[in-house]
């Protein structure tokens, strides 16, 4: 597992391919893609929108990182930070803020290597 992370409109996905040689082809879209794909597909991109998804749905998200690590374990994940800024007035939006802070966490701990993209430009968090 890989992570990208970063703002809104960094060129995340841009730059995850570059990085990580994955043509954009192969990146999955988390605010649209079939709920399962994420345990097959290369890349996700919008990896917050996906757990935004499964909140919706009333899916459990405690385990999400553990199940797609045994299932998907060389996936690259693309997501948002948006735990940053003003904290939303919404129940649901400061949940899934809250939630998607953890799950990213998580991924973080798990992956080989972690980059932040800020203004396009790559810093590596985490691995070489």
């Amino acid at each position: 597992m890989n992570l990208v992370i970063g703002g809104t409109c960094q060129n995340k996905c841009q730059v995850a391919c570059e990085l990580f040689h994955i043509e954009k082809k192969d990146i999955a879209d988390g605010e649209v893609c079939e709920m399962d794909e994420i345990f097959y597909c290369k890349a996700i991109n919008h990896f917050h929108l996906y757990i935004r998804r499964l909140i919706r749905e009333g899916q459990d998200t405690e385990k999400l990182i553990q199940n797609i690590l045994a299932q998907n374990p060389d996936i690259l994940l693309i997501s948002d930070e948006i735990g940053y800024g003003i904290v939303p007035m919404d129940a649901g939006l400061r949940k899934w803020r809250e939630c998607t802070g953890r799950i990213c966490c998580e991924a973080a701990a798990a992956s080989e290597k972690v980059v932040r993209v800020i203004a396009g430009r790559a810093q590596t968090i985490k691995g070489e």
